[in-house]
């Protein structure tokens, strides 16, 4: 037994495996013991990890959405760090300054709002008393320019011989004063301080708009229009002699050339004149010629003289409004006639051309009404006109006849017939210098070109109106040379009004199936076409508006 005992017992080799065995159970313990464990603390650090990349992502995207916002101060900080200055700086630096400025405390912001304030009050002061610029200044409004008053124009201006220059305010004064003493005093229309409230208010409001417009530049002028065929834009007025009609015919309304005012002149003895509102009309003044018939009135061409024919004297008169006198011209030395009716006043204001019988011209000059010389034609001259530059004289025969005078020399330049005249009755030039217009007893009226008219004997007519059918006893252009107008004193409402370029006839003027002209005695249109006068037998001068026109 002992020996089976003994045989029983392990060796040594055998206890150190079983020694082995019991360590490798214990350290299978200890390991899934510690598995756990470590799976956690791994687990931890990985939320750790990805907490720490959550936190950097939303700084970083924090930082740019700032810097996104501060545009202007980023790409500065990005400018030093492209081209110098701040090749050194750290990313954190950077992203720090990228991310805009930082906050304040209170006491660093009251120690900025100390040292600024007095730069922000000097600043305002500033603001308040600075003047406002102007748009522009141009360099020619400051000069004044010296107007030569030796002119034969303007001598009558001069007070005396020491104010042979005057500057261009002197002059304007000047010409104002005259033309209160013509007219009276200022006139309503030019009176500016006696506005309607309604007008005051409405330019009270527009103030705002009007500072505007002149701080900017630009198009604001738009391309003048011509004024159109077909239909003419036009208004009935209140006769122009509203106030006082002529008892009988009219015989002369004229437009003052340079005031708003309109003459009239008749059969009654009377001359008078009214200024033009298209309103009212209020008259300015009635002269009373005694014993004579008025068979034409014209005003000069400064406009401070009346000169007025009659229907049966060899005299004339002379109203000088300036003054306010009425001259006599009993007799012209070297004028054998024996009546003065017809006359035309020459555009530069320097002759009076007197139609005589048996084809007489007299020409007398303006400033004496002295006779410079005396032209003849053959057969009777029924008409006469001067050209605009005042070189020229176109006259017209009773035979149908044109002839054509240099005014310097009181040469015949060239003679050319009238197509299909039987009888000349009036003539007329355009403004321009560009157009003749012949009205003959058969109620035709020829236009042409002065260029025709001065080569050829039989020129063609670029238009023949054949729209009236009785007599064309006057004809007018407009300032313009758009409208002529042709009318005949034989028939009731015969007056057309035609448009040049086109050579066609208003279909609206006068107005169909409406009797308010009667007897055209005498037209005229305003120094810019924006009136049109008709004088009738009626003793009306009828006034009309032509829209299209903006000024008198």
């Amino acid at each position: 037994m002992g020996r089976a005992a003994e045989a029983a017992r392990p060796g040594p080799a055998a206890a150190g495996a079983v020694q082995k065995k019991k360590k490798m159970k214990k350290t299978k313990k200890t390991g899934k013991q510690l598995r756990p464990r470590a799976e956690a603390a791994a687990a931890a650090a990985a939320q750790r990890a990805a907490a720490k990349q959550a936190a950097e992502e939303a700084a970083r995207r924090a930082r740019h959405l700032k810097a996104l916002s501060c545009t202007s101060g980023a790409e500065r900080e990005l400018e030093e760090l492209v081209f110098g200055d701040s090749l050194n700086v750290e990313e954190d630096e950077l992203l720090q300054r990228l991310a805009g400025p930082q906050r304040l405390n209170a006491t660093e912001r009251e120690s900025l709002q100390k040292d600024s304030s007095d730069s922000e009050v000097e600043n305002e002061a500033k603001s308040k008393f600075l003047p406002k610029k102007p748009a522009w200044v141009d360099e020619d409004d400051e000069a004044e320019e010296n107007v030569d008053m030796t002119h034969r124009y303007r001598k009558d201006f001069m007070k005396s011989d020491a104010e042979k220059t005057l500057t261009k305010k002197k002059l304007k004064r000047r010409l104002e004063e005259q033309f209160q003493r013509a007219m009276g005093g200022v006139p309503a229309w030019a009176d500016l301080e006696n506005k309607k409230k309604s007008k005051k208010s409405a330019s009270d409001s527009d103030s705002d708009e009007d500072d505007d417009l002149l701080c900017r530049t630009g198009n604001f002028v738009s391309n003048s229009k011509s004024l159109p065929r077909g239909i003419l834009k036009v208004k009935t007025c209140l006769p122009a002699n509203q106030e006082r009609f002529a008892d009988g015919r009219l015989a002369t309304v004229q437009f003052h050339p340079s005031a708003q005012v309109v003459m009239t002149a008749g059969h009654d003895r009377s001359l008078s004149l009214f200024q033009v509102d298209g309103i009212r009309n209020p008259r300015i003044q009635s002269i009373y010629l005694e014993s004579f018939p008025i068979y034409k009135a014209c005003f000069s061409v400064d406009g401070e003289q009346v000169i007025a024919t009659g229907t049966h004297h060899k005299m004339f008169y002379v109203y000088d409004m300036m003054n306010g006198s009425i001259i006599p011209m009993q007799k012209v030395r070297g004028v054998e006639e024996r009546f003065l009716r017809s006359f035309e006043i020459s555009p530069d204001g320097s002759f009076m051309l007197l139609t005589g019988t048996s084809g007489y011209l007299h020409l007398l000059s303006m400033k004496t009404k002295e006779l410079i010389s005396t032209m003849k034609v053959n057969g009777r001259c029924t008409a006469c006109a001067f050209t605009p530059d005042s070189s020229k004289i176109y006259s017209y025969s009773k035979e149908g006849e044109v002839f054509i005078w240099d005014v310097r020399s009181r040469k015949c330049l060239h003679k050319f017939e009238d197509e299909g005249s039987l009888e000349g009755k009036c003539i007329a030039v355009s403004k321009n210098n560009q157009y003749v217009a012949c009205g003959s007893s058969s109620g035709v009226v020829n236009l042409y070109t002065t260029d025709v008219c001065l080569k050829e004997n039989h020129p063609k007519p670029v238009k023949a109106i054949m729209n009236l059918v009785t007599s064309a006893t006057c004809v007018t252009f407009n300032p313009t040379t758009e409208i002529l107008a042709v009318a005949s004193r034989e028939t009731d409402e015969a007056v057309k009004l035609v448009h040049i370029p086109s050579y066609t006839v208003f279909s609206n003027f006068p107005v169909f199936r409406r009797k308010q002209i009667y007897l055209t005695q005498s037209m005229d249109f305003s120094p810019r076409s924006g009136f049109f006068s008709v004088g009738n037998n009626k003793g009306k001068a009828l006034l009309f508006r032509l829209r299209h026109y903006s000024d008198f």
